[in-house]
């Protein structure tokens, strides 16, 4: 299976032509015909799921949804349908971090299409999140001194002005350094700056060094 469509509109005929169509391109479907609904059965992330959401539903209309779960944390990609194209609305959706706005009636091969580059998008950013995680995890092996070394490598600092900076000898240092290399997963200091960008090390210290 491709993943999980969860489908939110009022409209129970809608509601039952899309589900139908999404289940014959091999989808699972969840179909609610409130936001309210999906709140109260909040979508599982871990595996590929994409939100259809109506603009105009009753009670929370969509975008106020769209806020709603991004206030939870949720990640999982909006594909907004409307039957009243409203530019206003759709920028305001899109800048929100909508994945696409389809209005009423959507032809199959557009809906499937846009269904697909939202997953894509959302597998590669589920992707990074957990490179980042595990890069976390690495960082946090690091003793109170590596984390110094590290720091001052990737801003530059060449072995012997750390060693006068934390009063050390330049073999102690050269000994942090290389097991810093070895704890982060990194070959080369290009690599290591690299990794430093990502863990937002270097966040916020231009100009230093």
């Amino acid at each position: 299976m491709p993943g999980t469509i969860h489908i939110v509109d009022d409209d129970a005929s809608f509601r039952t032509a899309l589900e139908r169509r999404l289940r014959k391109a091999g989808y699972d479907v969840a179909a609610y015909s409130s936001a309210v609904q999906l709140l109260d059965r909040l979508p599982d992330e871990n595996g590929p799921a994409c939100i259809l959401l109506d603009v105009r539903i009753p009670g929370l209309s969509g975008p106020d949804l769209q806020r709603r779960l991004a206030e939870l944390g949720s990640t999982l990609p909006i594909i907004f349908l409307t039957g009243y194209a409203d530019v206003r609305t759709t920028v305001k959706a899109i800048k929100a971090g909508a994945e696409d706005f389809l209005t009423k009636p959507v032809p199959s091969e557009q809906l499937l299409g846009a269904i697909e580059r939202a997953m894509a998008s959302h597998e590669s950013a589920r992707a990074a999140r957990a490179i980042l995680g595990a890069l976390r995890a690495q960082l946090g092996t690091l003793t109170p001194r590596e984390h110094q070394v590290f720091e001052l490598v990737v801003r530059g600092k060449i072995n012997k002005q750390i060693a006068q900076q934390l009063g050390a000898t330049e073999r102690t240092i050269k000994a942090h350094r290389h097991r810093v290399m070895e704890k982060m997963g990194v070959q080369s200091l290009a690599e290591l700056v690299s990794v430093a960008e990502r863990l937002g090390v270097l966040r916020g210290q231009a100009g230093e060094g």
